[in-house]
């Protein structure tokens, strides 16, 4: 007894130091928000004097981009929903020849690097005239988010008995019918998950938002942060600040959302 409680006392604080280094940016990032004046170097470990200038000048000067990242997260979650859902039930249910070689070609285009897609998307758009726009940047952050959305989706799908689907025909209802009234109830949880983490992407995007916009009109949150950077000046309050705001949605919905993600996460592993 005496060597299993010792045991599990080393293991419980060997994953309290773990987690005090997953932590320390995040306490580093709040610390420096709450400090006015600070530098890169020059950070008290602990905000003795609270200051919340930082605060308001972030407030002041990010409102819009935080406005615009909500809209583009959001826009391009329900994109990767609408299509992903379906495509999922497709692959998890019909039977046809090629149902491996699309399952391949999804995990693909996930291996393909970011700033490739963001090249090739720049002169789509130069020629359609979706620089500069909500709608350019829905559709750009949707097309990385699609395949995960489609794979963990599935993989819920595929776990659904056939009996439930079978007595939906019996009783008269169509493919549409049985995707919307049984088929996406019963991967509740799936399809949350895909949700969630399709607004992540979305919200944390940098590379579109840089490669996409040569404009401050349509400006996401992850590029306002850096109107406080430049060659002769850094203001790390505002800094920190700013990133602490742009955090907060994604605190937000982790909590909101935590019995979605760890059955949605566990069942798709598992399946």
């Amino acid at each position: 007894m005496r060597r299993s409680q010792k045991r599990s006392w080393i293991t419980t604080v060997i994953a309290l130091a773990i987690l005090a280094v997953f932590l320390f940016p995040v306490y580093w990032m709040v610390n420096a928000s709450l400090q006015s004046g600070v530098t890169a170097a020059h950070t008290t470990w602990f905000p003795f004097h609270l200051s919340f200038s930082s605060y308001r000048l972030a407030f002041h000067s990010e409102k819009k981009d935080v406005l615009t990242s909500l809209i583009v997260a959001s826009g391009a979650t329900i994109v990767e929903i609408l299509i992903a859902t379906p495509a999922a039930y497709a692959l998890s249910r019909f039977r046809l020849p090629s149902t491996r070689l699309l399952i391949m070609g999804i995990l693909v285009t996930q291996m393909i690097p970011g700033i490739v897609i963001a090249n090739a998307l720049y002169r789509t758009y130069t020629s359609i005239h979706l620089l500069n726009s909500y709608l350019g940047l829905m559709l750009a952050d949707a097309s990385l988010g699609i395949p995960f959305s489609i794979l963990l989706v599935r993989s819920f799908m595929a776990g659904i008995p056939t009996e439930i689907l079978e007595a939906a025909r019996v009783d008269g209802a169509g493919r549409l019918k049985t995707l919307l009234a049984i088929v996406v109830p019963v991967s509740k949880n799936g399809i949350v998950t895909a949700a969630l983490f399709s607004f992540l992407f979305a919200w944390s995007d940098l590379l579109f938002a840089l490669t996409l916009t040569t404009s401050t009109k349509i400006q996401p949150i992850t590029l306002g942060i850096y109107q406080f950077v430049g060659v002769d000046r850094q203001i790390w309050g505002p800094v920190m600040a700013t990133a602490v705001i742009a955090s907060l949605p994604a605190v937000v919905l982790l909590l909101l959302a935590q019995r979605f993600i760890a059955s949605g996460v566990t069942v798709g592993a598992v399946k």
